[in-house]
């Protein structure tokens, strides 16, 4: 019960300050996780491990849905088509990369782990957090074109390495049953049955919506409830199904544009707003799950933590970007805000419930929260300074300079 109090008042006082707190380091992210921490702290005794248990697992997983299900929404996949344009080099080689890297640093740093268990604390770890980084998607001091192109590799990085997740996941136990297709199967159910499931809710229920629309049938609240209504439906049918509900909402996402191309701006930005109140609770839940954990962090997870902000995910960065006349000053601030957020919290609760029986899983969850607790603070706390720093960079930059280019796909040298 005090857990639930204390979340209700964060909330109530954050939303009274909201206009207050707009643009400065007191982020949802870091304001929730804070609060989270600093409760199991305070009161240790009266806090039950068991708040991450089943109903926080769930309102985690619909959370993470509606985030995968609004992002593929607003993406232009049209852009996505262009081998040369920002969107795809971040996402078809710097997400790669980045996984990689992240594989090579855990066997370097975190020499417990053996390779499917580094590659799975890469993939939980490789998508972006847009929560995190709304400051910097929504700062018209960002060049519009750098600003599509981290607001795309946010939105569908969730959705693309829930697949490589689960990949892993399959391989691990694979590995210590003997069994070796297993992962075959994961492969088959999560993403061969996944994807279709989601593009079927979302064309039927894309359909529907234009049709309530052109017909006159459906008020514009009612279009609202009706559209985010399809992310809980996805949920509930990929569970029956046993198929993963993110791989699905991703589907549907995309799909639902292709039958509801009248979709307007109030109706994707309603699911938002529904969706940010479930931010709030992950990252309190995130908060009360790591507090007690804070005691446990020694050199070696704190070390891969440093690298998976910095290097991992920079040099793919740099990589990717070659060739795009970019300034080093762009490819820097891309870099940077790479943060690691909701997608890494919810993963890592749904990788637990796997009760994957490794030597190295706690070396892994102790990976994993110190880079999230890390990147909720630097990124959250060097937002605006960071801006600002960009800012007085590119000013210096021609007119011409490609990061003043128009925000649709263009060509690039």
């Amino acid at each position: 019960m005090l857990t639930v109090l204390v979340f209700i008042l964060s909330v109530y006082l954050y939303s009274l300050l909201s206009r207050r707190l707009e643009g400065t380091i007191l982020t949802v992210p870091l304001v929730f996780t804070i609060s989270g921490i600093m409760l199991v702290l305070v009161t240790p005794g009266l806090v039950r491990q068991g708040v991450s248990g089943v109903v926080g697992l769930i309102l985690a997983e619909i959370t993470y849905a509606i985030v995968i299900f609004n992002g593929a929404t607003r993406v232009n996949l049209r852009d996505l088509r262009s081998p040369m344009h920002l969107s795809s080099r971040l996402l078809l080689l710097s997400l790669p990369l980045t996984i990689l890297c992240g594989i090579l640093a855990a066997v370097l740093v975190l020499p417990g782990l053996s390779l499917w268990e580094a590659g799975l604390l890469a993939c939980m770890l490789a998508s972006t957090d847009t929560g995190l980084a709304d400051l910097v998607l929504r700062s018209p001091k960002v060049p519009a074109r750098i600003r599509e192109a981290l607001n795309a590799e946010s939105s569908l990085s969730d959705g693309l390495v829930v697949a490589f997740v689960m990949l892993f996941v399959s391989l691990i136990k694979a590995e210590a049953t003997g069994i070796g297709v297993g992962f075959l199967r994961i492969v088959g159910q999560q993403i061969g049955f996944g994807i279709p499931l989601g593009a079927l809710i979302g064309l039927t229920g894309g359909w529907l919506l234009g049709l309530a629309r052109r017909r006159g049938w459906a008020s514009v609240p009612g279009q609202q409830i009706a559209m985010i209504t399809l992310v809980p439906l996805c949920w509930v049918l990929a569970k029956s199904l046993d198929t993963s509900p993110f791989i699905v909402a991703f589907a549907a996402g995309i799909a639902v544009r292709a039958g509801f191309r009248e979709v307007s701006q109030e109706t994707v930005e309603f699911s938002e707003n529904q969706g940010r109140l479930l931010q709030m609770f992950a990252f309190y839940l995130f908060g009360t799950v790591a507090g007690p954990v804070l005691r446990e962090f020694h050199l070696a997870p704190v070390l891969y933590a440093l690298l998976s902000l910095t290097l991992v995910r920079m040099l793919p960065i740099a990589i990717s970007m070659i060739g795009t006349r970019l300034s080093a000053s762009s490819v820097l601030f891309m870099g940077w805000f790479g943060p690691r957020g909701l997608a890494s919290i919810v993963l890592s609760l749904v990788v637990a419930g796997q009760q994957l029986q490794t030597a190295g899983a706690e070396l892994v969850r102790l990976a994993l929260f110190a880079t999230v607790l890390l990147s909720v603070f630097a990124h959250g706390l060097s937002a605006s300074a960071g801006i600002r720093l960009y800012a007085r960079q590119i000013a210096r930059l021609n007119a011409d300079a490609p990061e003043f280019e128009a925000a649709s796909d263009v060509p690039i040298a």
